[in-house]
Formats: C-alpha cells, sequence, structure tokens
C-alpha cells in the first residue's frame, strides 16, 4: 500500500470519529492501568461492569492494595483469569507505593516493570492517559493491519514496527484508537462488513463482501 492510499485511510477515520478514545470507563491513569490488566481476554464490556462496581469503592494504588488479593477477587471474579489478575494488580499497587508515590510512570521502561504490563498494556497508558504516538497492537489492530495492507505483518511486534513506520505523523496519535473501533465494528474477524466499509475502495483485501 502507498502512502497516499494510507493517508486518505486514515483521514476518512479522522473525519468518521474526529475524537476517539479507548471504551474502557476510567478517570485517572491508575484506573486506566488497572481496566487494562482486567481486559487482557475480556471485553471492555465485562470489564466498565466490574469496574463500575470496584472504582467507587477502591480507585487508588494504596485502596486497592488494602483490599488484598482475597478482597479484589470478590469484584472482579467475573472476569476471565481473575485471580492472577488481581495477584498482578496487587504487586502492581505495591510497586507504585513504594517506587512512584503512588503514580503511574509515563515512561515505557517502568510500566514494563510493573506485573501484568506488557507492551501492549505500556502501549496504551503512553497513548490514552499521557498522549504518547504509541500504537497497541491488538487482535483487531492485527487484523485490520493485514487485511487492508495498511501494515502487514507476520506479528504483533512486525505490525507495531510497520504501524509507526507508515502512520502520517499527524494521524499517528490516534491510530490505535481508530483502527481498534474500526477492527471491533466494521473489520470484524467473521464476515468483515465490507459493503458498509468506509475505506472499502483503499483496502486491499483479496475476500471482500460486498
Amino acid at each position: 500500500m502507498n502512502a497516499k492510499k494510507r493517508r486518505e485511510i486514515f483521514n476518512r477515520l479522522q473525519q468518521a470519529t474526529p475524537k476517539p478514545t479507548t471504551e474502557l470507563s476510567y478517570n485517572s491513569s491508575f484506573e486506566l492501568l488497572v481496566a487494562v490488566t482486567l481486559s487482557a481476554q475480556a471485553t471492555d464490556i465485562s470489564v466498565n461492569k466490574a469496574t463500575k462496581i470496584l472504582f467507587p469503592i477502591a480507585n487508588t494504588p494504596q485502596q486497592i492494595f488494602d483490599l488484598g488479593e482475597e478482597g479484589l477477587k470478590k469484584h472482579i471474579k467475573t472476569i476471565g483469569l481473575y485471580n492472577s489478575k488481581a495477584k498482578h494488580i496487587i504487586r502492581a499497587c505495591e510497586l507504585l507505593l513504594e517506587k512512584h508515590q503512588g503514580e503511574v510512570p509515563d515512561n515505557r521502561k517502568d510500566l514494563e516493570a510493573l506485573p501484568g504490563v506488557g507492551r501492549k498494556t505500556a502501549n496504551v497508558i503512553l497513548n490514552t492517559a499521557f498522549n504518547h504516538p504509541t500504537i497497541a497492537v491488538d487482535t483487531h489492530i492485527f487484523r485490520v493491519s493485514n487485511r487492508t495492507k495498511i501494515a502487514a505483518g507476520k506479528n504483533v511486534d512486525e505490525v507495531e514496527t510497520k504501524l509507526l513506520k507508515f502512520v502520517p505523523r499527524d494521524f499517528k496519535l490516534d491510530a490505535h484508537h481508530w483502527l481498534i473501533l474500526h477492527g471491533r465494528y466494521t473489520c470484524i474477524a467473521r464476515k468483515p462488513k465490507c459493503s458498509v466499509c468506509l475505506i472499502e475502495d483503499l483496502c486491499e483485501f483479496k475476500d471482500k463482501i460486498l
């Protein structure tokens, strides 16, 4: 795919959704960190249901740490892998209190040092909470990037590298959210909605459903 096509794709996505953001509910960088950690192999809807109950009770590192693993589990048991997620979140809270004065760090090194925080989660935090032009490649972005040929790659690292290289600078901050939303609602895994896709004429997917 050439640069002109890529620019037009992101131009249309921007026109359709001028101010995209995550569908996870949060009011602070710490709430976002917890929500993103919980969202691994879970839907945003299920996470929001759990945090709607959790955050009014505990929404700071100290408050959640004080709940303890068992206390936290009671609030997130509807989410898959809640046992390991509770363990990671409690330990992350402990490290935030010990090393960062209870604040979520705004750099990759310190974020990825937190339990349960890998590159994808760090990218989400850096982008959404701190406005860094990072791109977290999840299953939606991986699918859209490969189908459209915006940034085809064999694995998430390769796709991320290509997106950071090929997405025009002025679209890079919001590219993460546009691609997720497009993959979640239009370029879905089974039977993509090509007939109503706003970038269908620019897409290089060979098996379009029109």
